[in-house]
């Protein structure tokens, strides 16, 4: 509520301050949208949407995720202008710092509850909210995000192999939903512009975690019920607890990662009866083999990208050194969930 509070007084703030973003909607992302949130809900993520039209998109890199957008023709609203480069790139940067100061003078007007912004992370396409919520603190990252309602970009074209799991349609019309892009700085550039976006695929993963059995019926209120959201719970709070052990080791390791390990596995057993209510500790161990394999290869494959690997291939050691710790969980009775 405090969150739904806070982000609303912001939203309508935004939209009146600057033209460009007075069609910007709010929408709810991450694990706890997700419900497959596990411990107090003090982390939120809120995607603010803009809606953009005919873009166009020039790969920044190999990996098929990162992109340079710029208009097909001059948009209607001449606000954009200011966030476009001389080459007529949009400027990601530019943007995040517009919206970020809009954001830092409007939590000054927020009455009778405490809100600041965090100081920018290096590489962060959020802007971190921190709400004083005593004896504790929620923070809310709030990512901006374009909407341009177009195919796909080609990179994506083998991704969300689900046809076997949810069907041939679902996954076509899942495609047919819009595109999303992120302001996310891409660290391969040779040169660091800020100006490129990375594809997001959140609404997607949202509607498949929520969606998620191969029968309809799957974990209805009078269906037969699975584990796989128990499965996607513990693997999040695996890592969780780990990276509370070792915070340098595993700082490049996020929930991202073992959420599409969790995907693949999916698909991997795409039967409801391969995840019966009863075999989570089962399923919940092979899940985590399938992760292990991954971190000991330094490969994961995008879901949706099925050229770009998440892994680092510089970031062996880490790997190895998270795989090492997982097994030792699994040979021993987990004891990280028990301290």
């Amino acid at each position: 509520t405090l969150v739904n509070r806070v982000v609303l007084h912001l939203v309508q703030a935004i939209r009146g301050k600057d033209s460009c973003f007075s069609s910007i909607e709010r929408q709810s992302a991450g694990s706890y949208y997700e419900r497959v949130k596990i411990s107090e809900p003090n982390e939120f993520d809120i995607m603010l949407v803009m809606p953009v039209a005919r873009i166009q998109l020039d790969e920044s890199d190999d990996t098929g995720a990162y992109y340079y957008v710029s208009f097909k023709r001059s948009p209607k609203e001449k606000g954009w202008l200011k966030f476009l480069e001389e080459d007529g790139k949009l400027s990601a940067f530019k943007m995040l710092q517009a919206l970020r100061e809009i954001i830092k003078q409007e939590v000054k007007n927020i009455k009778d509850v405490e809100v600041t912004v965090a100081r920018k992370k290096a590489g962060s396409p959020a802007i971190t909210l921190q709400i004083k919520n005593p004896p504790s603190e929620i923070s809310v990252d709030i990512i901006l995000t374009l909407e341009a309602q177009q195919s796909w970009p080609p990179s994506t074209q083998g991704g969300l192999k689900i046809e076997q799991w949810l069907g041939t349609k679902v996954r076509r019309d899942l495609r047919f939903r819009s595109l999303y892009l992120v302001a996310k700085q891409n660290k391969r550039e040779k040169v660091l512009r800020g100006n490129t976006w990375r594809l997001s695929f959140s609404h997607i993963e949202k509607h498949v975690i929520n969606n998620h059995g191969n029968s309809k019926t799957c974990c209805e209120s009078d269906g037969p019920k699975c584990c796989r959201k128990g499965c996607l719970k513990l693997l999040k709070y695996l890592l969780e607890q780990l990276k509370m052990k070792y915070p340098k080791e595993l700082e490049k390791f996020c929930s991202y990662h073992v959420k599409t390990a969790f995907l693949h596995s999916c698909v991997t057993r795409p039967n409801d009866s391969d995840w019966h209510l009863g075999d989570l500790d089962h399923c919940f161990q092979q899940c985590l083999g399938f992760f292990v394999d991954c971190l000991q290869k330094s490969q994961l494959t995008h879901f949706f990208i099925p050229q770009y690997n998440l892994f680092s291939l510089e970031d062996k050691a880490r790997h190895h050194f998270l795989s090492r710790k997982i097994s030792h969980e699994l040979n021993n009775g987990f004891p990280v969930f028990h301290e």
